[in-house]
């Protein structure tokens, strides 16, 4: 079996679709520093190359008017216990143009890996950008996940991100995600991760709101339980008349976790408007009481409002 079929079918196994024989749907595979494979579709196009540095060099872009149909898949990961994958990215989206990027990063075996993705992001006048990363991992915690973006965001352009863990434990992961909005361009932040044991969760997302009528929401949901450890950071600036914006963080600790959360927001316009809330704490007791009420112990109700928090 060749590292492609490997890297296609370790992913299927964590839960993964089943995408990668649809002539219609756009792809790349990267393991560790491996480009194992790729296919493109019209409007779109992906380099990869390996550095001297062991660092992949990984350029998306959409060509201008061009709204690709289907999601993109960018498989990322590393198979063996140990390694290292670091991915430079560059993304453009011309004018007009629209993509989703589903990239699914998948480490089942890890004990220690380290994967290091920065990006930088341009989202050209009246583009969309939708990218939903989704995290498969085992159950050693035995992955770094360290990733940064700049994004500049021109007039009317829009950006989506959502970032979740939908198998195994954390690990380690950190987030710092940097954006800076034109007029009437709108971002949405999204963070969904539930860790225990001695995972370490730290999120950082900034979002500067510099044009009229500029739209921002930041919003993290963790749960953290044994001794798992969580800090969010969260801040969002309005320096423009009716630049708009939202920070929302929702922490759920249980044992001997440790969570925190800073929200900042600032405005620099006496016509611009941001708002935040916060919450951390343990799980509410009248949904607790409630669901046992109807037949769940205490460790199922828990789990089940905890997934109803990750979801929403």
């Amino acid at each position: 079996m060749n590292d492609y079929q490997m890297m296609v079918d370790a992913y299927k196994k964590a839960g993964g679709e089943d995408i990668f024989s649809d002539s219609n749907t756009a792809h790349m595979v990267l393991e560790q520093d491996n480009v194992l494979g790729k296919h493109e579709v019209e409007g779109l196009k992906m380099d990869a190359e390996k550095n001297d540095k062991n660092t992949v060099d990984l350029k998306l872009q959409v060509k201008e008017g061009y709204k690709i149909k289907n999601p993109v898949h960018m498989c990322f990961g590393v198979l063996p216990k140990e390694g290292l994958q670091k991915i430079v990215m560059n993304v453009f989206l011309g004018e007009d143009a629209e993509i989703e990027v589903m990239s699914d990063c998948v480490f089942p075996n890890a004990v220690q890996v380290r994967h290091q993705m920065e990006a930088d992001i341009h989202l050209s006048k009246n583009s969309n950008y939708r990218y939903i990363e989704n995290h498969f991992h085992g159950k050693t915690g035995g992955v770094t996940v360290v990733a940064k973006a700049n994004i500049e965001m021109e007039e009317y352009s829009e950006l989506y991100t959502l970032f979740t863990l939908r198998k195994g434990r954390v690990g380690k992961i950190e987030f710092d995600y940097e954006a800076e909005l034109d007029k009437n361009a709108k971002v949405e932040m999204l963070t969904r991760i539930s860790g225990y044991a001695d995972d370490l969760i730290k999120i950082k997302e900034i979002a500067h709101l510099n044009g009229q009528n500029a739209r921002g929401i930041l919003d993290s949901k963790i749960a953290i339980k044994d001794e798992a450890r969580a800090d969010v950071y969260n801040e969002l600036t309005a320096s423009a008349p009716d630049a708009k914006g939202h920070v929302d963080c929702t922490e759920i600790i249980k044992d001997n976790a440790v969570a925190k959360a800073i929200p900042v927001v600032e405005v620099k316009h006496p016509e611009a408007k941001v708002t935040h809330e916060a919450a951390i704490g343990s799980i509410d007791s009248d949904q607790l009481q409630t669901l046992m009420a109807r037949g769940l112990d205490e460790e199922e109700a828990s789990d089940l409002i905890i997934q109803g928090l990750l979801k929403g």
